[in-house]
């Protein structure tokens, strides 16, 4: 299973930020939207991920305010990146050896969209309940074999 599946599944909404955008504007826009990630672009090219995480990091930081922060000073301003082709799998690993939560899906230099923990492991979990349908109505539809005479 590749990325590509998982975006045909999820759809090609995107939400995207500048990086002079306040801060106080994206908290809003996540929350409206229940998402957890803002990809941050400017001239058309991806320059940072907002996440939740660098959010409660500036909350923290700042007594539980964002003030009038922008995103360009909290951001993760080196992304890692995945693209349609990359095999899910290879994107679980990514996941888990960088800690991160969202991965955009890049084609050349143009967002495809983001992908998240959640959508690679509900991706996951369908694909090995199907198998796991087709493998019990394969051993369901296990021929009988011809038994031998006893001895």
């Amino acid at each position: 299973m590749r990325v590509s599946d998982i975006l045909k599944v999820k759809g090609n909404t995107l939400f995207t930020v500048t990086p002079d955008t306040a801060l106080h504007e994206a908290v809003n826009t996540m929350a409206e939207h229940d998402i957890g990630s803002l990809v941050v672009m400017e001239y058309g090219d991806l320059v940072g991920m907002l996440t939740f995480r660098e959010i409660i990091l500036t909350l923290r930081a700042n007594g539980g305010s964002v003030g009038t922060t922008t995103i360009r000073k909290v951001m993760d301003d080196h992304p890692i990146t995945c693209t349609p082709e990359t095999e899910v799998d290879e994107v679980r690993r990514m996941m888990l050896e960088h800690h991160v939560r969202y991965l955009p899906v890049m084609e050349s230099r143009s967002l495809m969209g983001v992908i998240s923990f959640y959508d690679v492991a509900k991706a996951v979990v369908e694909a090995q309940g199907f198998e796991n349908k087709l493998l019990k109505a394969y051993i369901r539809d296990w021929p009988e074999e011809e038994r031998q005479p006893a001895r």
